[in-house]
């Protein structure tokens, strides 16, 4: 077992202050005497474990991350920001149809992942003809242009998700789960590829 294998969430114990509800025992084939290269700690991973975060440390310092996560993920997606609405579209009609339109879906080189998290989902009231209108906008992180495509559908997923549930609840998750089954798994790779870029740089 290790960060790229895990067990199912068990909802029933949800807590919602907590990003992460499943279980990664330690990598065993690590020193457990290997220094910390990052100065700070692991701000992407700040909600999960400490046996993740001392994993998560190790693979970074022996530069094993970057390996790893290129195995799990080999290529990055080519969706450019014209096709960045039709894929989030597809997602919703297949999923949510009921649920609010979106109106726009763009890459934002705004938006800093540790205070926005990996996404932003706005709701925009504007006045048109008189009348007031509303709108529901997703903007993602432009670093998320070069990365794998599961990435970005679980950024998408998540925003997706507060169009009905506002807040991160057990009903939140369980949306994103339905869309995403993966979910938990790949917001964890996500996170541990913002870590290996702070220190490395991109992978795709």
């Amino acid at each position: 077992m290790s960060l790229f294998q895990h067990n199912e969430c068990n909802t029933a114990s949800f807590q919602p202050s907590i990003r992460l509800c499943y279980n990664h025992p330690l990598l065993r084939n690590h020193s457990e005497s290997a220094g910390f290269m990052n100065p700070h700690p692991l701000r992407y991973l700040s909600a999960y474990s400490s046996d993740v975060q001392h994993q998560a440390n190790q693979l970074l310092n022996s530069n094993q991350l970057g390996s790893l996560l290129k195995q799990r993920h080999p290529q990055a997606h080519q969706l450019s920001s014209g096709l960045l609405y039709d894929y989030a579209q597809d997602l919703k009609n297949r999923y949510m149809r009921s649920s609010p339109p979106i109106s726009k879906v763009i890459y934002d080189d705004k938006i800093h992942v540790v205070e926005h998290a990996l996404g932003l989902h706005t709701f925009v009231s504007r006045v048109q003809g008189g009348k007031l209108k509303a709108k529901n906008e997703i903007r993602i992180s432009t670093l998320f242009r070069n990365t794998p495509e599961a990435f970005l559908r679980m950024i998408i997923v998540h925003e997706l998700s507060h169009l009905k549930e506002k807040a991160h609840n057990k009903a939140f998750y369980k949306l994103c789960q339905h869309m995403e089954p993966d979910y938990f798994q790949l917001e964890l790779d996500v996170r541990l590829y913002l870590c290996h870029r702070d220190l490395y740089g991109d992978l795709w």
